[in-house]
């Protein structure tokens, strides 16, 4: 029988507290769990595309070009998740108008970030070629790519910006179809310039570029129907000096815990290369697996995000504390589920992978750590997206730098250990994280929804404030 959670007594008067029912969760997970496991068929296509005119170099310029943008475009990911914390709160306190500030003000910081890149792409290029230290062949042609498609910037963060507007107001099956209409039209461009006008490398960009523009195109026709009347918001709301400072401190924080995160991995990578080629390529195989599972647990997480987020500005705490507790509830039940799994058919997924039978042997031995993974991640993924909708940015950050400390300081501790000790400061770095947040989650909860003497309560819109 479907449980359904009704707001309380207690919200507000005018609030606008969600549903909160399985129902509710799975129509938010899992749109958003297919739109993550769409985005790496983009760069699948991409290399389909050009290593199909049988020149090694060009596949090569593509795939360091793609770990150049995936860095710099993945570090501004805060204006999906910040947007769309913002947006959920906007919505819960049933307030419109700034629901249409707050992405407007996100489109904007996109633009200008954007336009940075560009304006800033000769030094981008210098760096990021330069740090990857690959072949003349594969640096020329890589930067045709770069310099073109670098033009895709301020399209990409606007995408970014509405991808969170539209989360936010709890539409994730329409951040499902604006995906697939990007990555289709990527596939669909990339072959016609290609191929059709045999643009090569370039034509690739090019098509790219233009996937993003027609997105972001997409993209600001959905939200202004979505919103009607999208810039009728006064320009003083729009650049109200507080809300804009809430507003940087917010993608402040997001940026050094997106940061932090994507070194940890990077350590990951390059320790274990440390280690051969072998356990470089193994640890590679399962890296993927882990990734698919991220995929699931990521799309729990924006259903926190989105309902913990409308429960705060709807100052009601018996939705947000039930939003909590039915999205973990499924987190760990998919993340138990996707272990189990990886253990039962992790052996056939190495073998799709790769032929070579010291890299199967290899993988199969660290298989069991993999497969932990995401059990024991499970918490710091639910918990990413209660603190992103909450907007406890703060704590995120902080409590991501402290588990990011422990990682280091577990790996050096074990690194006699070889690649097992690697994986377990890995899964030490994942529990840090989870039961970190948890800690700081039962003050911040109680800090965000104070009860006066009279019973009643009276949230505040963020316990954390930068």
């Amino acid at each position: 029988m479907p449980v359904t959670f009704q707001p309380s007594a207690t919200a507000s008067s005018g609030g606008n507290p969600p549903q909160v029912s399985h129902a509710r969760v799975a129509r938010l997970a899992l749109p958003m769990t297919l739109a993550h496991m769409t985005t790496p068929l983009l760069g699948v296509a991409d290399a389909a595309v050009i290593g199909r005119l049988g020149q090694a170099h060009l596949l090569g310029a593509i795939a360091a070009s793609a770990i150049i943008f995936d860095f710099i475009f993945w570090s501004c990911g805060f204006l999906r998740m910040g947007t769309a914390g913002l947006t959920a709160q906007a919505l819960g306190a049933g307030d419109s108008s700034e629901q249409r500030a707050t992405l407007l003000r996100a489109l904007i910081v996109g633009l200008f970030i954007g336009a940075a890149m560009i304006c800033l792409q000769a030094p981008i290029a210098w760096i990021g070629f330069g740090a990857l230290a690959a072949s003349p062949e594969v640096t020329d042609a890589g930067r045709l790519y770069f310099n073109i498609r670098i033009w895709s910037a301020p399209f990409a963060l606007a995408n970014y910006a509405v991808m969170g507007a539209i989360v936010g107001r709890g539409r994730t099956d329409i951040a499902l179809a604006l995906q697939v209409m990007i990555n289709l039209g990527n596939i669909g461009l990339n072959i016609a310039f290609v191929y059709g006008l045999s643009l090569g490398v370039q034509g690739s960009a090019a098509g790219t570029l233009a996937a993003e523009v027609l997105g972001a195109l997409g993209g600001l026709f959905v939200v202004w129907r979505m919103y009607r009347d999208l810039f009728s918001v006064p320009c003083g709301r729009v650049f109200d000096r507080e809300k804009i400072a809430r507003m940087f401190v917010i993608n402040r924080d997001i940026f050094v815990r997106n940061t932090a995160l994507l070194f940890a991995f990077a350590f990951f990578t390059a320790q274990g290369a440390r280690g051969g080629d072998i356990v470089l390529a193994g640890n590679a195989i399962l890296q993927n697996l882990v990734l698919v599972a991220a995929f699931f647990l990521d799309g729990f997480a924006t259903a926190a995000e989105q309902m913990c987020g409308q429960s705060i500005g709807a100052r009601d705490a018996a939705s947000f504390h039930a939003s909590v507790r039915l999205t973990a509830l499924w987190c760990f039940i998919f993340a138990a589920g996707l272990s189990v799994a990886a253990l039962l058919f992790g052996d056939v997924f190495i073998a799709f992978l790769t032929t070579n039978p010291h890299v199967r042997i290899q993988a199969n031995e660290y298989l069991m750590f993999a497969a932990l993974v995401p059990l024991v991640g499970a918490l710091a993924y639910e918990f990413d997206g209660v603190f992103i909708g909450a907007t406890w940015t703060r704590d995120m950050r902080n409590m991501m730098l402290l588990s990011l400390a422990v990682y280091l300081a577990s790996f050096m501790l074990l690194r006699p250990l070889g690649n097992t000790g690697l994986w377990l400061s890995l899964l030490l770095f994942l529990a840090m994280r989870g039961l970190s947040l948890a800690w700081r989650y039962r003050k911040l909860s109680a800090l965000s929804f104070p009860v006066a003497q009279s019973g009643a309560i009276t949230p505040i819109a963020s316990a954390s404030r930068g």
